[in-house]
């Protein structure tokens, strides 16, 4: 990891009475390097720039009520690493939803996609998303599916979640947690054609 810079308790008390203080530049440059040190090694995956650029915003916000009391708060590389660790695990976890997102969508309309051309996949990709989230969002808000299925199905095919992990969770087999959200994927895909007949109307 690159050098671990010194904190400057004056560059800090400068920010935080003036975010706009000629400073500003010497606080990237002096911990930009160990942000991008800190990103390579525990989240080589991400883009570092965006997760940076993300904790820079955050500590603005911060930096006028932050104090520095290393006794009582520690350091402030611990401190500024703390918020970049978070955005990091925060934009994981949105990529992650995302793709299962994707997934699960991709899962309902298989069927279709076996003659289709993939001109056609990625005309309708964007609408297909669409549809999805109302579907989604829909399912989750019908009373006639029980509490349990809509958590199971949210965990396994909204959060990426392993399905004995959620097993363990709800007291059930792995077996009842795969039937659990094969049903919910039945009653979206009649959400989505419910709505696909809407469109086509």
């Amino acid at each position: 990891m690159a050098d671990i810079p010194t904190t400057s308790t004056t560059l800090l008390r400068d920010l935080a009475h003036d975010l706009q203080h000629a400073r500003w530049g010497e606080f990237v440059a002096r911990y930009r390097p160990m942000m991008e040190a800190f990103m390579r090694e525990r989240f080589p995956s991400l883009d570092a720039d965006d997760v940076i650029q993300e904790t820079l915003v955050a500590v603005c916000r911060v930096m006028p009520s932050y104090s520095y009391d290393p006794d009582a708060k520690g350091h402030f590389r611990n401190y500024l690493t703390g918020i970049l660790r978070n955005k990091a695990r925060r934009m994981l976890r949105d990529s992650r939803r995302r793709a299962e997102l994707a997934a699960a969508a991709n899962d309902l309309w298989r069927d279709d996609r076996v003659s289709a051309r993939p001109a056609e996949l990625a005309e309708e990709a964007s609408w297909r998303d669409a549809v999805f989230e109302m579907a989604l969002a829909r399912f989750l808000a019908d009373p006639s599916v029980a509490d349990r299925t809509k958590r199971i199905f949210e965990r396994t095919a909204v959060n990426g979640e392993a399905p004995e992990n959620v097993a363990a969770a709800f007291s059930m087999t792995r077996h009842a947690v795969d039937q659990a959200k094969s049903r919910a994927m039945s009653r979206l895909r009649e959400i989505v054609r419910e709505l696909e007949s809407v469109a086509g109307e």
